[in-house]
């Protein structure tokens, strides 16, 4: 009798000590890692690129018809009392057209970054794809960033540097479309530059690179980075050159401490996982 009451003791309290198991199992996320076929990674890359696409084409069509009015605002701001002529009929069309899809590049660089990591991060725990939502405001604000800097700082010292250039040698007679190239390439070159932290910060996430990696590696990136800066620098002079680099080595050091920071929550998570 006695007998018979320990084993079904035994048999009741052998679910409640599964039970908390169970429940502990069903708490965290399941990690599907079953493999995709090659037609199924081109169709998901396809309808990723789509949405880039989309994106960026619904913001250049937005766009468009205020260009013809921050057009003139900008080249009268970057380069003042000298009026721009247009070697073609459809030259300013065509700039128009250009400048639409500049800005809808920056504009739209949070969603081409995220479709970018949603394509790469199946291969991961869930718990880094929830992540990724924390990187989208980062990567707006630093893009307004890279375009405030090069807006105050960076073009007008090169449009002014180009200028006493070309006062030395020939008559000023400046065209739209190279004219408004250059702004645009400076202003889109620096709101993609200062996303270095947010994709830094992702490779990291991922395994790619390190804080040692690239603590180890840093007097080659200062060397590459002043070389780019000098390459880039349109009027070759010093000043210049280091107006490009500064903030390419500053957001490097900056993201060499993000990485340090968020590796300490990276681990506690692995931890308890």
């Amino acid at each position: 009798m006695a007998a018979e009451q320990r084993s079904s003791d035994a048999a009741s309290a052998q679910p409640k000590r599964d039970r908390p198991r169970e429940a502990q199992s069903t708490s965290v996320p399941e990690w599907d890692q079953k493999e995709m076929p090659f037609t199924e990674h081109l169709r998901e890359l396809r309808n990723r690129m789509v949405i880039c696409l989309v994106t960026v084409g619904a913001l250049a069509a937005l766009l468009f018809w205020p260009s013809q009015y921050v057009i003139p605002w900008m080249t009268h701001l970057y380069f003042p009392n000298i009026r721009l002529h247009a070697f073609g009929p459809a030259e300013v069309i065509i700039v128009e057209f250009k400048f639409s899809i500049y800005a809808a590049l920056v504009l739209g660089l949070p969603v081409i970054l995220y479709q970018i990591w949603m394509f790469i991060v199946p291969a991961f725990h869930p718990r880094t794809r929830r992540m990724v939502y924390a990187y989208v405001t980062p990567s707006l604000i630093l893009g307004i960033a890279g375009i405030a800097f090069a807006h105050f700082l960076v073009i007008p010292k090169v449009t002014a540097a180009l200028l006493m250039i070309t006062n030395q040698v020939a008559e000023q007679t400046f065209g739209i479309e190279s004219t408004m190239n250059l702004i645009l390439i400076l202003l889109l070159a620096f709101a993609l530059v200062f996303q270095t932290p947010v994709v830094m910060v992702l490779l990291a996430r991922i395994g790619v690179i390190n804080v040692g990696m690239l603590r180890k590696y840093r007097r080659y990136a200062a060397f590459g980075i002043l070389c780019a800066g000098g390459i880039l620098a349109p009027d070759a002079s010093p000043t210049t050159m280091l107006l490009i680099a500064a903030p390419m080595y500053v957001l490097y050091e900056l993201s060499i401490w993000v990485i340090v920071l968020l590796e300490k929550s990276w681990k506690r998570e692995a931890a308890f996982a």
